[in-house]
């Protein structure tokens, strides 16, 4: 019997974060995914918390009758174990496994929920079928297939991803959230049924489903990033081949990114000077993810505008108040550009 106390974390952020910045060791992030029938998720959930809070195992991992999705950060000293681990679980065996870029601190906590869906397309199960995804792709093979003319690159993340750094030419959705995308990408094809496709995301899970849907709505040679952007930047510098992404690698996580190339692609929210460092708005009251120079960080004390900073400087009392009243706070993404709390008191 699982103990109760392994099944959730309850130690506060504060301590959490602190405990994290004196540990001795160093940590491994890495990142799987594998669409698979798991008859109890919730089974599973609890197993891989029990095991991995005692490994001190932290990550965000979503797990569903379709399969699991898993970002994680192992100690260095634990990596074996943890291996040695999946490869007792049946539906885990043998996953391929892909390291970060660069190490650092991504995650504080340990997070595992069970899902209706890996991905949040919210796709009715009759218009894919993951037993027919698109064709997968080396970076070789990729790169190859990008210099085809008559090819489509699309981009299966979201626009705030897409900002700081994406393949050269590719089609870029202008959507938000992951419900959005299917319907905007087929929109976006139109026409272009008989073409190669070339999806790309960031591990290779979100295309898996959007090729699926694809093939199912008519496109046939549909293709996709074996690996996704991680596993193509390991392979063009242990290969020695051009790199046709440009910039950072958005992953999420406190890193916030991975440099894959020095091209800075994107521009401060704030100033529009060159920038590609995304930062969480330092209010409570909006926390939007958004691009900031250092000079607008410092100015604006790490808020995304002068709207914010001034909530940000009321007593803290003020703004748990002014919170109460949902037409006083709208937080949204910088991109959609219906943000900030309103002051009118």
């Amino acid at each position: 019997m699982i103990k109760k106390k392994h099944l959730f974390n309850k130690i506060n952020k504060q301590e959490l974060r602190l405990a994290l910045s004196e540990e001795s060791f160093e940590r491994i992030t890495a990142s799987f995914y594998h669409y698979i029938s798991i008859d109890s998720p919730t089974d599973l959930r609890n197993d891989l918390y029990d095991k991995w809070d005692d490994m001190k195992v932290f990550g965000r991992v979503y797990i569903a009758s379709e399969g699991i999705n898993a970002q994680v950060s192992v100690p260095e000293h634990n990596w074996k174990r943890f291996h040695d681990h999946l490869d007792t679980i049946d539906v885990l065996r043998k996953v391929p496994i892909k390291r970060a870029l660069q190490d650092g601190s991504s995650f504080y906590k340990l997070k595992i929920k069970v899902r209706n869906e890996l991905v949040a397309y919210g796709v009715p199960e009759e218009l894919y079928d993951m037993e027919k995804v698109g064709k997968h792709l080396s970076a070789k093979e990729y790169n190859r297939a990008i210099d085809d003319p008559d090819s489509i690159i699309v981009d299966m993340r979201n626009y705030y991803e897409s900002e700081i750094g994406h393949f050269e030419n590719a089609v870029i959705p202008e959507v938000e959230i992951s419900k959005e995308l299917l319907p905007e990408v087929k929109r976006l094809l139109k026409g272009k049924e008989n073409d190669k496709i070339l999806l790309y995301c960031t591990g290779g899970i979100r295309c898996e489903k959007a090729s699926s849907y694809l093939m199912h709505n008519g496109f046939n040679d549909v293709n996709q990033l074996q690996g996704g952007i991680i596993q193509y930047a390991h392979d063009i510098k242990e290969q020695g081949i051009d790199s046709k992404f440009k910039g950072k690698n958005f992953v999420f996580d406190d890193r916030l990114g991975e440099r894959v190339t020095d091209d800075i692609l994107a521009s401060c929210h704030v100033c529009g000077s060159s920038c590609d460092d995304h930062t969480d708005c330092n209010n409570d009251a909006c926390h939007i993810l958004f691009i900031q120079c250092k000079e607008c960080s410092e100015s604006l004390k790490g808020c995304c505008s002068k709207e914010c900073l001034d909530f940000f400087s009321l007593p803290i009392e003020e703004q748990k108040e002014l919170r109460k009243d949902p037409n006083r706070v709208i937080s949204r993404t910088f991109f959609d550009s219906r943000v900030k709390p309103r002051l009118n008191r």
